[in-house]
Order: structure tokens, then sequence, then C-alpha cells
């Protein structure tokens, strides 16, 4: 691999060895999102040679067209982009900041958006340069640094795979115009994870590792507030999106100066302007695919010509699909997936021996209906406990997301369900039934086999009434907690998001709720704080200390 030291007067990154579509194919928005689905790519020899075809025709009289070799880029460019009539010079602009994600021990992905000042020739690619560093003031050499084009095939989006990097290190990053390089973009900062063999108290250099999570923010319905909250006012080192990332739907935001642009979506470019929208916001930086989508449709567009009237776009849900997939591959700083069907994304993050991160799409794989409640998962909830218990796997918390309300729960059969106790021995001849018969215990959390934190909506509206004040929340909030054993703390009002703080003997979530999410604001407070114990299964008791600053506990102090 080649590493470029510096970025000076003159471009040297590409040297003669160049392949002519290697620029092209650095920039990872013209992949296709999953492996072994070129179909879903863009032809970058194809994008080569129109760029090629452009140049021949730009050519001056007194210029020779016989020298233009489509295998180096080099040939024409001679080395210094400033100089080549045929790379686009007349400026950029970084117009949605930068973004990373997706991280590994050793790489990780860089995101940003290089939209021209002006209005290039679509023949003609923009060229951005990255460089990371392991200091924030980008001193001495970078540890990767190379050149990759762009253009408006992809939007202008620019995602490029950061190497040679350290496990469980912090680095920082910027992009800049290759053709100017003092036109950079802001500088992002970013982190590996730990490698897989890294015992757990090792970790994170050893000190406790925390995920933000997030779910669902609709645009219309309020600021991002919580991604700000996270950012300054956290020590969250990943951040962790559960889906709902942006919406088809319109609504009404304009009183608060949240108008949603365009129509419901429906084409690639309809996602594109929605994601340029959403990703404006003041605290930034699944809905990847429609609202409450599942694997053959969505409660209000499906594969039938009914369905497909349901929308006012007119768009059948598959071409909705693999619109918004590609749309959400360009604007998202995301690796391919490996599915075998192409909406799954099933992912395991080794962190480490602390922590195996398993990402799960629950909305687009193997759904059983189109209801998002919990009857919805009625059969996968059921083989997901069935799974623990049978192998007694333990230290198991779900995160959880989509009902636009927080939770804590114990995670456990229902009690309408027998649960004997765990000897493939058991033989109801033998032993009584009484006597081998283990139930959940909503006071001690005996019986439960793990915990699940599911968090609030960063914007969207509460599920218990849009708009709803903490004293109404409460009043349904005390009815669930009353009639579901396991569920240990309701909460209805606040948007926002939780943490998750993890060592090798305790997890702790902590719930946050933003005060106000119609102007963009940094005021919140700490709502709830609940502790697990390693090997217990079970929230601490009392649960959450037996006192809570929002929402309604099954037993309070």
């Amino acid at each position: 691999m080649m590493i470029v030291l510096a970025l000076s007067a003159c471009v040297t990154a590409l040297v003669a060895q160049v392949g002519a579509t290697e620029l092209f194919d650095r920039n990872l928005a013209y992949s296709s999102p999953f492996v072994g689905t070129p179909q879903l790519s863009h032809n970058t020899r194809a994008l080569e040679a129109r760029h090629v075809e452009f140049v021949k025709r730009r050519l001056t009289d007194t210029q020779s067209s016989d020298g233009i070799i489509d295998e180096h880029y080099p040939t024409f460019y001679g080395g210094d982009f400033r100089n080549s009539p045929f790379i686009y010079n007349g400026g950029i602009n970084f117009t949605h900041s930068v973004a990373s994600g997706d991280p590994l021990h050793n790489s990780l992905l860089l995101w940003t958006r290089a939209v021209p000042l002006g209005e290039p020739e679509e023949s003609i690619p923009v060229c951005v340069s990255f460089k990371i560093f392991d200091n924030p003031g980008l001193q001495g050499h970078p540890l990767d640094s190379r050149n990759a084009f762009t253009s408006y095939d992809v939007d202008f989006t620019l995602k490029v795979e950061a190497s040679n990097l350290q496990p469980d290190t912090t680095y920082w990053y910027q992009f800049a115009d290759c053709t100017n390089p003092k036109t950079v973009s802001p500088i992002g900062k970013t982190r590996t994870i730990a490698d897989p063999d890294t015992p757990a108290h090792l970790v994170n250099k050893g000190k406790p590792l925390t995920l933000a999570v997030f779910s669902c923010a609709r645009y219309q319905d309020g600021y991002f507030n919580a991604y700000g909250v996270a950012a300054l006012n956290t020590s969250a080192d990943i951040f962790v999106h559960l889906g709902d990332y942006i919406y088809e739907s319109l609504g009404d935001g304009a009183p608060i100066g949240r108008a949603t642009l365009g129509r419901e979506l429906a084409t690639i470019e309809d996602y594109r302007g929605r994601l340029n929208q959403y990703r404006t916001d003041a605290s930034l930086d699944d809905h990847e695919v429609a609202d409450q989508a599942w694997k053959a449709g969505t409660a209000d567009s499906n594969d039938t010509v009914v369905g497909c009237s349901f929308s006012p776009s007119g768009a059948c849900f598959t071409d909705r699909k693999l619109a918004t997939v590609r749309t959400y591959h360009e604007w998202m700083p995301i690796r391919q997936v490996d599915p075998d069907d192409k909406l799954r994304v099933w992912r395991n993050f080794l962190i480490g021996k602390l922590l195996d991160l398993t990402m799960l799409d629950t909305r687009q794989y193997d759904r059983d209906i189109t209801d998002d409640a919990w009857d919805g998962y009625r059969a996968n909830r059921n083989r997901v406990l069935d799974h623990l218990y049978d192998n007694d796997i333990t230290n198991t918390i779900i995160l959880a997301g989509d009902s636009h309300a927080n939770w804590a729960s114990d995670l456990a059969r229902p009690n309408d369900t027998i649960t004997y106790a765990r000897l493939p021995q058991w033989d109801p001849d033998i032993y009584s039934f009484p006597e081998y018969l283990s139930r959940y215990n909503a006071v001690n959390g005996d019986g439960a086999i793990g915990v699940e934190f599911a968090g609030t909506a960063v914007s969207s509206t509460s599920t218990f009434g849009a708009g709803i004040l903490p004293e109404a929340a409460d009043a349904i909030s005390r009815n669930y907690v009353r009639d579901n054993d396991h569920l240990q703390w309701s909460e209805g009002s606040y948007r926002g998001f939780f943490t998750l703080t993890l060592n090798t003997t305790t997890a702790t979530a902590t719930y946050y709720a933003m005060r106000n999410v119609s102007s963009a604001n940094l005021d919140a407070f700490a709502s709830a704080i609940f502790v697990v114990h390693a090997g217990e299964n079970r929230l601490s008791r009392p649960v959450a200390g037996g006192n809570v600053a929002a929402g309604v506990l099954k037993v309070q102090a």
C-alpha cells in the first residue's frame, strides 16, 4: 500500500503506476452496498471512460489525442492537479462536514461531501484527499493519506477506508481539495475498536467503554439535540444508531422551522434530498427504508397494485428499498454487508473480550407482521429467549428503540408461559411439577436471563401521545409497569437517548431527557440510572436505586 506523506504544492499521490479507475474505486460510495452484488455498484470503468472521452474532446487542435492513455491518469494530468484542465478546480464546499464509522481494530471509514462551487461538466470528477493522524494538531506524518474521486453520480459523497491504524486508538482526520490544498474540511475525531483478542480489563486502555444509543429522528418533529448532548456532555466512545435515521413522510414542522423539503420519498433523488436536509441539523454530526418496513412491504406500501397506490409518490416498495439502500450507502460511513437477503444487516463487532456487539436488522428480515407492537415480534422474541435459556447464555443486554418511549426490563419469559429449570434430565415421572418449575420473580429478578434497555426517540413524537406532558405520560406508565411483570421502568414524555457504560464487573445505563426539542439547545438531564452486575442477568435491586427523575418504577423507594 502506498502512503502519501505530504500534500504540498505538487500533488504527488498519483505516480505513474496508478490505475485509471483506482481514484474512482477508492471512493466506496461507488461500490455496491452488498458483497456479491456488483449490479448495484457504479461501473467505475465506464466513469473513467466517460472522463477520458471528455478530455479528448477538450484537447485543442495543437494537442494530440493520440497520447491519451486511459490506464494512467498522470499521462495527461502531469502529476499536478492544479495544472490539469480535466479535474474540477473551481473550488469545493464540504457541505456536510465529516463523519466516520464502522470501526475495526485496524481500519475505519471516513466520509464527507465535496460539492463543486460551480456547475462542472458531468464528466469531470472532483478530487478530494484525506489525511489521518494520531494527534489533534495533525502534526507529523499522516498514518494514511490518499486521493479519491467523487462526482454527481454519487451526489458528490466520498467514503474512504483509512488503514494502517492501531487498535483501540483515537485519531484525527481531515479532507482537502486536491487542486487547492488550502481548502479543507473541519477536523474530525474518530477511533478504532480493540482487537478481538484484547483481554476485557485492557479494552479502551483499561477505562470503561461507553456507548451512546439512539433511534428515531424525525426532522419535522424536533431538533436532534440528543446528538449534541451525547457528543458534548457525555464521555461516549461510540455512537450506536438503532434505526429510523430518516423518515419518508413530510409532516408539518414549519411552526418550529423544521418544514420537510420535497415529497414522500420514492426515488434516489428523493432520498438524497432528505438525507441532505437531515444532515444539516445543528446537532449533527432506519428509516434506512420505509417506515414500519418489513421484507415484503410496509404498513402503507407493498408490492401490489393497491399497495403502490397508497403512497403519494406512487412507488412500489421494492423500488423504494433499492433507492434508499443505494442512497444510505452513499451518505453513511458504513461498510458493505454480506447477506443472503439483500436487506439484512447482521454484523458482529468483537470489542476485545469485553463486548460482542451484534447488530440485528429486525425491520427488514423475517419479520412476522407490519405492526410495531411487541406482538409483532412474539415468535422472534420467544426464539431468542429459548436460545438464551437453553444454552445458559449469560450477561446478555438487548438494546432497543423504535417505540418512541423509554423502558427498562428484566429479560425473561412471560409468566403466562412455563419456564422449567434448565435440567436436561428433568423427568415429570421423577420430580413433582412444582419443585422444578422456575418462574420469573419481578420483585428480585430471579428467573431472568438478561436485561433489555429500550430508548426513546431523538425527536419523533411519543407513542403515548404527541406532546404529552410528564404527568399524563406517567399515568400511562403506571399501567404498563403494573401489567407487565418484566417491565421495571417506563417513561413516555421526554425525547432523548441513553448511554451504556461497560467494564468487567458492571454495565450502567444512563437515560438522558431533552427538556425541549423545539429549538437547538443542550438542555438535558439524567432521568434514570440502572446497574447490571456481571453474571446476575437482571437489573440490580433496588432498581435504579429506587428513585428516578422521570417516569415510573415498578417498585419505588
